[in-house]
């Protein structure tokens, strides 16, 4: 128990934690507006199964270490572009994200008006919630583990002790479960913001891509431009309320 009283240990242990809530921020917003196209009453559920996923992810491949580093060794070259396991798994992982945000983004701009009449048959209605239900935990248990992957690489860099690490990722997970709901209601309560999330996810994807292909970009540009363009929605929400207040007052 004499390492509990090292600070070194609880310095890696506060600054790990921080970079997974951090690196964390990506797959909240792919689970919220996931979550949001369930009904009311499991959307918790699928939240909780989904960041259940992740940290289960996160933690067996921390405990595979010996072959999570083994995925940074090159597999074959094409076009002398040396390709790894890490980079098939960012490759197909940014692809995914692309397709699945940029899809999203169709759906809540053009494809809104298009859905058919509400179906009235109770077990049809149920068949089809239970297929939506475990489509989207499919969906985000394939995500997670992209995202889990380029964590626990970014942690082994980091930290040397596996139960440093294992507590952070727990951690994390804790913050990121108590943060879903109110950022997925958000979300969900604000389709511009929920735009903006999805373009965000687009940006998340390509970031993925290009770093399979060797080519880095730094998440924080990608954090920043995020940052500022909901703190200029942020303006826009503060100024609909006020012109709203306005007219009521009328």
């Amino acid at each position: 128990m004499d390492f509990l009283l090292d600070p070194n240990i609880w310095i890696a242990f506060a600054m790990l934690t921080a970079l997974e809530i951090v690196l964390g921020v990506d797959n909240i917003i792919f689970i919220s507006i996931l979550v949001g196209r369930l009904p009311a009453e499991l959307r918790d559920k699928a939240r909780r199964l989904g960041l259940g996923f992740a940290m289960v992810s996160r933690l067996l491949l921390l405990f595979s270490l010996s072959w999570v580093m083994g995925l940074t060794e090159d597999l074959f070259t094409v076009f002398n572009q040396a390709i790894s396991g890490r980079d098939l798994v960012l490759l197909f992982g940014g692809l995914f994200l692309l397709y699945k945000a940029s899809h999203e983004i169709f759906v809540e701009v053009e494809a809104r008006e298009q859905d058919g009449p509400p179906e009235t048959d109770p077990a049809a209605v149920k068949a089809a919630g239970a297929r939506l239900f475990w489509g989207i935990i499919g969906q985000i248990a394939i995500i997670d583990i992209v995202f889990s992957l380029d964590s626990v690489i970014t942690a082994v860099g980091m930290v040397d002790k596996i139960g440093v690490m294992v507590a952070a990722v727990v951690t994390s997970v804790g913050v990121m479960l108590f943060a879903a709901k109110p950022i997925g209601e958000f979300v969900d309560k604000h389709p511009s913001v929920k735009v903006l999330a999805l373009a965000f996810l687009v940006m998340v994807g390509m970031a993925l891509t290009a770093e399979a292909l060797d080519a880095h970009v730094p998440k924080g540009y990608i954090y920043a431009a995020m940052a500022f363009s909901l703190a200029v929605e942020a303006l826009n929400i503060r100024a609909r309320g006020k012109r709203l207040a306005a007219k009521q007052a009328q």
